[in-house]
């Protein structure tokens, strides 16, 4: 293989200066000869930015290379990048030119990911529609990719009309129909065609929160994973939930959790419903390990507080002392030193607020205020300087949930103030950090107050709750898609469903691959009584 002159130059300049520029119109030729050369520094270079820079319109073009020189851990993330956005993928020029036996394999991949089978069908139609004289004969083959049993009676009437256009546009008469018709009548016992299922590379853990169990609500010390994303007849989607253990001490709700370094933090929160009940108790648990370790409590009991990480640093911000008594202070939480202190305080305390980081800064969002109303606030919050209020919301809100994804903050949820009262909030904003400007987006289908979230595979889940109305639990958990600017139903919870919190870790993966003697984990439940009346409630 012949190396180019400005590979060569690339090369030489990087040997001085260990950089590289980089970019699609050269990435792949300096990284062949980098390969040829075995020059590490270059290639490390090169397959950073090959593997930070895959999107829509490259992946297949990673996937490739990385296929053509066996570069096995790109290639891994090339495939999985194109099957979780399959639907999104088959719509760029480069699916069109996409191998037969490649689209073949991505049909009868089990984690192939689309809002409904019958987007798996239309992406098969249209790239045969790309060359029909070449490709209509491979269509029998391809066609056996698509799972038809998971369609509904009214999605199926489309396949009967696309197939009746292909055969009529080409002289080769092939019954696609028939087949397709018999796997959709009788297809539906096979197991392979009932589902498919996705297994996430990161697992989204549930921790503490309460449940009503025969008539009373209490408090859980449980920790729940989804293991695996299903997706089921027509637009039905399920998740498989499992236990992955117990928190030491006491059941807690209304706490905070932080994830750094691999390892979940779980601090504060209260262990029952009295004034007395809340906690300064903090634990790490070490997934790997398996493990939880008591850490030094903090200086403060808090509730209904956020904790966020901010350069290695943890915060606990805000709260309830005692359910009924809001807080201002801040402190801070050292790993290394395992020790507690107190940094600026907010101008006025908060609870039930959200909060996320962004480029090393703390961004918190609505909350109640001393009197406990509902706040249309977006705070800066800095250890040192303190408060800077940004733009406000359009909508006031407490107890709902804020995730930052692509450089931009989704808040939805919660509850807001209706005169004396509170009523659910089902408004939803996106907020720009770059320009201080929200965005109102598609309101959420149902009430999801004292929510979890959290942000997998680039969709942000919002997870049970409650109803303000009548307190109902709101069992159901919903995806929002930035992509398609909507909210998925991925069926219910199974364990605790308010007042509880989430993160996203990685599991290893021989927790996530043993199967239970239990029964399946994933199946939803019925709808539990409203709480009792005792219940305290914002």
């Amino acid at each position: 293989m012949l190396i180019g002159a400005p590979e060569l130059e690339a090369l030489i300049h990087c040997c001085y200066t260990g950089t590289l520029v980089l970019g699609w119109d050269c990435i792949f030729e300096i990284t062949c000869s980098a390969l040829q050369f075995q020059f590490q520094p270059a290639l490390s270079l090169c397959l950073g930015f090959l593997w930070q820079h895959i999107d829509l319109n490259s992946c297949l073009d990673v996937a490739a290379f990385a296929e053509a020189y066996m570069i096995s851990d790109l290639l891994e993330a090339a495939e999985d990048f194109v099957l979780l956005h399959f639907h999104e993928v088959a719509d760029t020029p480069k699916f069109q030119d996409l191998p037969a036996q490649k689209l073949l394999d991505l049909l009868e991949h089990d984690g192939l990911c689309a809002p409904s089978e019958l987007a798996v069908f239309r992406a098969v139609v249209t790239w045969i529609e790309a060359d029909p004289e070449e490709r209509l004969p491979l269509a029998q083959g391809l066609m056996a990719g698509v799972r038809f049993p998971l369609m509904t009676f009214k999605e199926f009437r489309e396949v009967r009309a696309v197939n009746l256009q292909m055969e009529c546009s080409s002289d080769c008469s092939i019954e696609l129909y028939g087949s397709a018709l018999k796997e959709f009548g009788f297809g539906v016992s096979c197991p392979k065609v009932q589902h498919r299922v996705r297994h996430p590379k990161d697992a989204l853990v549930l921790v503490g929160g309460d449940k009503l169990e025969d008539g009373l609500r209490l408090p859980s010390r449980e920790l729940w994973f989804a293991n695996s994303m299903r997706s089921c007849l027509g637009m039905v989607k399920e998740m498989e939930w499992r236990i992955l253990g117990e928190m030491p001490e006491q059941a807690r709700f209304r706490h905070g959790v932080s994830v750094f370094d691999g390892k979940v933090y779980v601090a504060g929160g209260c262990h029952y419903y009295a004034t007395a009940n809340t906690m300064k108790s903090v634990y790490r648990y070490d997934p790997l390990k398996n493990s939880w370790e008591r850490l030094a409590d903090m200086l403060e009991k808090r509730s209904s507080f956020i904790m966020v990480v901010r350069r290695g640093i943890l915060y606990a911000v805000g709260g309830d002392r005692d359910i009924n008594t809001n807080m201002d202070t801040v402190e801070k939480y050292s790993p290394d030193k395992d020790t507690w202190s107190y940094v600026q305080p907010l101008d006025q305390p908060l609870s039930g607020h959200a909060a996320t980081v962004w480029e090393g800064e703390i961004f918190i969002s609505g909350g109640f205020n001393c009197k406990y109303q509902c706040l249309v606030s977006m705070l800066l919050y800095h250890p040192e300087r303190g408060t800077t209020y940004l733009a406000d919301m359009a909508q006031d809100r407490a107890l709902h949930c804020m995730e930052q994804l692509a450089n931009r903050f989704y808040v939805a949820g919660g509850a807001c103030s209706l005169n004396k009262f509170y009523t659910n909030q089902l408004s939803c904003e996106s907020y720009d950090p770059m320009t201080d400007t929200w965005t109102t987006f598609t309101p959420l289908p149902q009430a999801h107050v004292g929510a979890a979230s959290a942000v997998l595979e680039e969709k942000v889940y919002v997870l049970g709750g409650y109803c303000q109305e009548d307190y109902t639990e709101a069992r159901m958990v919903h995806r929002y898609d930035p992509i398609t600017l909507r909210w998925e139903s991925m069926g219910n919870l199974v364990g605790p469903v308010s007042d509880l919190r989430a993160c996203v870790i990685r599991l290893p993966e021989d927790l996530r691959k043993t199967e239970h003697s239990e029964e399946p984990t994933h199946r939803a439940q019925e709808p539990r009584a409203p709480p009792a009346a005792a219940d305290h409630r914002y």
